[in-house]
């Protein structure tokens, strides 16, 4: 049955939720994707069925990208913090941190 991303029983979920909670579980589901095709395109000997996995792994990337967005777009302060991360130069973990404290309030966290 389709409720493993469930943690709390999805009866008691108001919808909004249980949309979060399916669109959580397909980026999961994207990534694991994109892994799969990175490690079989890394073995695969033949080149056109490579260019064929790659064209599929474009779709993945797409899919991710679009299901990020739409949790990005519901949840401002994941949106915040990943703005101070992503497309960004430097130390990713400070960023993280920085962004983290300033998106939350919690400056203990700042390095």
């Amino acid at each position: 049955m389709g409720t493993d991303q469930y943690h709390e029983p999805p009866s008691e979920l108001p919808a909004h939720i249980r949309t979060f909670a399916r669109m959580c579980a397909s980026l999961s589901e994207e990534a694991e994707a994109i892994g799969w095709y990175v490690q079989r395109m890394a073995v695969e000997p033949d080149a056109e069925s490579r260019a064929i996995m790659n064209d599929s792994l474009g779709e993945e990337f797409k899919h991710f990208s679009m299901e990020l967005e739409f949790l990005l777009r519901r949840t401002p302060v994941w949106r915040e913090i990943a703005q101070g991360i992503l497309f960004t130069d430097g130390d990713i973990v400070q960023h993280g941190e920085q962004s983290e404290a300033q998106a939350t309030g919690d400056d203990h966290g700042a390095g």
